[in-house]
């Protein structure tokens, strides 16, 4: 069976045509299906928006009307004292009902848009769960998490000014050209039609001319976000070399590709605001003398004038809405491709159409000549068979890369087999759902990592719906309740990034808790007590021989001290099996196995003899110090 290997995170952005692809993508999010009460406030926010609107247009003609009462221009009626004020006070409430109004669209549309971002983002985690292992072990965790973050905040940037600046800005245009051609003629609305025309233009050949230089300062900040994550992940790594400089520099080195990236994206936005402001000014211009040259011939009047003055002024707002909208969403468009390239990217490993929970009975596992290779040139199992009979314990050893672990990852199906199939109570795992698979099968893995968060927590994680009764139980058979309890804080004492407060062994026995707790009729131990000291082993040893009773149990192990006991062991080689049998056969036919015990020995021997030096080397030191310090108290001078 072949893999496809993911595409990267760090795609391009999209062409033209995939950025429709993604507004159309999220249309559905902007009229929720099912959710009428969401709907409706879309609806209510647009009818905010088109009064918003009208109010905006209407305002100028107060200001027309109190401007040709006061100069003298209007009737004895209109000129009233009282008339002036109220245009006045008209034209006040016109302003504050354009920005109330305004207000209360964005308020009624917040849910709206905010439960779209939620969604999305709940979406592309869920997502990246259900992506292969394969993808995980290639990603970079610090660009990863920043596409998420400039993607959920991107989503609400495209909603918010396509449905709020860019549609009322095309609405605001048409009313006041509509009003001046039906007040003033048409050649006022020709030059106002050029006006916008050219604006939007220039707007849209520099901001195409600056997404380049954005998407150059994502790639640097993803890059510097990397590389700081990851540097502080390995944050004992960079000590042990004493490499925090090398860091530093590395770090620096990427954040002044981000510095250049973002003054060049200021200055290119300076140059796009000031072309904004010189296309929009000469229309102003022109239009302002065609008003003032019909006052001056008597064909208009003061308060056409300023009124005309005051539409264009307010048009340019929305215009400059036109081109910042632009710009924004598409900006916000680079930051949600990334994001929307997450969530094509397919898992490797899906469950079949038609695929049924596994029904498990007494949990035999069988492997029938499986095949595997993690590259087509190198493969890892070759025919492999072997079975773990219902409620016994069958270990696998062999030198390293023999392919112990990869089975451990393809009875979880991590990955599928290239051929051969592996069977549970003889359902083939391939035909089943995964989630009924992996809730079967519990694993302390070799290289236990835990969450930031306390020992109660990670230790619940097996099942997170146990008491903590039973969570202090599963604490005891691990051999960790009483190291727990000595903690100012007990169980809730928190283990740090990725666990690094706790000793190699203390992490360990919470990954032995956090499995016994979840209490899966399939057990796998991969090198389970390889972190911990001899003592502790065998008290480990002793609780897994307790917990693996009636369980189908698969040890994948290294020392072979921790497996002497085991119903059958399998030598792996090179991806074959070349011996299998208990301890004692398998020394009688002083094979491989038998090969291997040998030198483990005399490597345990080896250390136990320069142990037993090294203690008697102490007591001597300790003993000529007693000494010396004995007849210091005795000398009397």
């Amino acid at each position: 069976m072949s893999r496809k290997t993911p595409p990267s995170t760090d795609a391009a952005i999209p062409a033209d045509g995939d950025e429709w692809t993604i507004l159309r993508d999220m249309l559905p999010y902007l009229w929720p299906a099912g959710h009428p009460g969401l709907k409706l406030r879309v609806v209510l926010a647009l009818v905010a928006l088109v009064l918003s609107k009208v109010v905006t247009v209407a305002t100028p003609y107060a200001f027309k009307y109190a401007t040709d009462a006061l100069s003298g221009k209007s009737d004895a009626a209109t000129t009233a004292i009282t008339v002036v004020v109220f245009l006045v006070l008209a034209y006040g409430l016109g302003r504050i009902m354009m920005v109330v109004l305004a207000q209360i669209r964005d308020a009624i549309f917040a849910k709206v848009s905010q439960r779209a971002v939620r969604e999305l983002a709940v979406r592309t985690f869920r997502h990246l769960h259900m992506l292969s292992l394969k993808f995980h072990l290639e990603r970079r965790t610090g660009g990863l998490s920043r596409i998420v973050s400039r993607g959920t905040m991107g989503i609400d940037t495209v909603l918010r000014f396509s449905l709020f600046n860019t549609f009322p800005t095309l609405l605001e245009i048409a009313f006041v050209t509509g009003i001046l051609a039906w007040s003033y003629g048409w050649l006022y609305a020709a030059v106002i039609m050029v006006t916008v025309v050219a604006y939007i233009w220039f707007t849209y050949a520099a901001t195409e001319w600056r997404i380049n230089i954005r998407r150059d300062m994502n790639a640097a900040d993803t890059d510097a976000n990397t590389k700081a994550v990851d540097s502080l992940l390995n944050f004992e790594t960079v000590k042990y070399f004493g490499n925090e400089e090398h860091e530093v520099k590395r770090y620096a080195r990427s954040m002044e590709t981000y510095e250049v990236a973002a003054i060049k994206t200021w200055e290119s936005l300076s140059v796009l605001n000031a072309g904004q402001a010189v296309v929009y000014s000469i229309g102003l211009t022109v239009i302002m003398v065609m008003s003032a040259l019909s006052v001056r011939a008597g064909h208009s009047s003061v308060g056409d004038f300023v009124m005309i003055n005051a539409l264009m002024i307010q048009l340019y707002m929305p215009l400059n809405f036109i081109g910042s909208s632009y710009r924004e969403i598409k900006q916000g468009l680079i930051d949600v491709e990334q994001m929307f390239t997450l969530l094509k990217v397919n898992a490797e490993i899906k469950d079949t159409p038609g695929a049924k929970p596994l029904q498990v009975g007494p949990a035999e596992v069988v492997f029938e000549n499986v095949s595997f290779a993690y590259d087509a040139d190198r493969p890892i199992l070759k025919n492999l068979s072997l079975r773990v009979p219902s409620g016994k314990t069958v270990a696998i050893v062999g030198p390293s890369g023999a392919g112990k672990s990869t089975i451990s990852r393809l009875l979880y199906r991590f990955y599928d087999v290239n051929g051969g199939r592996i069977l549970v109570d003889g359902q083939d795992i391939a035909d089943v759902t995964q989630t009924s698979l992996r809730a079967a099968i519990g694993m302390v893995p070799q290289d236990t990592v835990l969450f930031n968060d306390t020992i109660r927590y990670n230790i619940r994680y097996g099942r997170p719906d146990a008491t903590d009764a039973e969570v202090v139980e599963a604490a005891r058979m691990a051999q960790i309740h009483d190291f727990v309890m000595s903690l100012p804080k007990g169980y809730d004492s928190l283990v740090g990034e990725r666990g690094l407060k706790l000793s190699g062994g203390e992490k360990q026995r919470v990954s032995i808790a956090r499995t016994i707790l979840k209490g899966p009729p399939i057990l796998i131990l991969d090198e389970a007590t390889s972190a911990l000291d001899s003592f502790t082993e065998q008290q480990i040893q002793t609780a897994l021989k307790k917990v693996s009773e009636n369980r189908t149990t698969l040890v994948i192990a290294h020392r072979l001290s921790t497996v002497v006991d085991a119903d059958e062991i399998i030598v792996l080689e090179r991806g074959q099996v070349a011996e299998r049998g208990t301890h004692d056969e398998l020394l009688a036919e002083n094979g491989i196995y038998a090969a291997m015990w040998n030198r483990q020995r005399q490597a345990e021997q080896a250390r136990e003899i320069l142990k037993e030096a090294e203690d008697e080397a102490d007591l001597v030191i300790g003993l000529k110090d007693h000494a010396a310090r004995k007849a210091a108290t005795s000398f009397t001078p």
